[in-house]
């Protein structure tokens, strides 16, 4: 019997058969299989946790087979009641796979405190951005006889002199005191200078 004419015999034939079914079985099992375990095609809307507490955000997340971890934050907006969700990732309204994790930021009980820069002696416009780049706001311009023009003499904080170290709230309003441009020195130097001379001429006097 030639090799062609086997081919063609009821025994090969019937191997064959059984050969392509086999195949065709271990096919959908593996497909069944990376189904099951990569949840193919399966997707879940992450729900909105804005402003709920941990345990309401812990049951919104469970009743679809996601969980959370609790990210640091310093984050603050008076909007929401303190320690509520204020941020989420993934967010409100993306679809993701089962058991997928939800990363949350609480709110802050208030801003953070921010130490003041050294800014005394530069000009306004250093000032204001290094201010404002770390979350100050500039309030009024109050201006004093000083030879430079827009050199920041002091900064202040209703009404109190701030040194550099010094910590506020972010988000408080800090007021310049700048030099004029019309020469001499600051007031307050002039002051102090005129009470030194004040108590010589007083010793002289004794």
């Amino acid at each position: 019997m030639t090799f062609i004419k086997f081919l063609f015999t009821k025994a090969f034939l019937k191997q064959l058969g059984f050969a392509i079914l086999a195949l065709i079985v271990l096919a959908f099992i593996v497909l069944w299989w990376l189904k099951f375990t990569t949840n193919h095609g399966q997707q879940i809307e992450v729900p909105d946790l804005a402003k709920m507490t941990i345990a309401e955000a812990e049951v919104a997340l469970e009743e679809v087979d996601l969980v959370y971890v609790v990210m640091d934050s310093t984050n603050y907006n008076p909007n929401y009641p303190y320690k509520t969700v204020i941020e989420q990732l993934p967010a409100a309204g993306k679809f993701v796979k089962e058991n997928r994790k939800i990363y949350l930021s609480l709110n802050r009980s208030g801003y953070p405190m921010i130490a003041i820069p050294p800014v005394v002696g530069k000009t306004r416009r250093q000032a204001e951005p290094t201010l404002a780049a770390i979350g100050f706001k500039i309030g009024n311009i109050d201006y004093r006889r000083y030879i430079a023009k827009d050199e920041v003499l002091e900064i202040r904080h209703k009404g109190a002199k701030l040194q550099p170290g010094d910590k506020l709230q972010k988000t408080s309003v800090i007021d310049l005191v700048l030099g004029d441009g019309k020469g001499g020195l600051n007031r307050e130097v002039k002051k102090e200078e005129t009470d030194e001379s004040s108590e010589t001429t007083g010793d002289a006097g004794n």
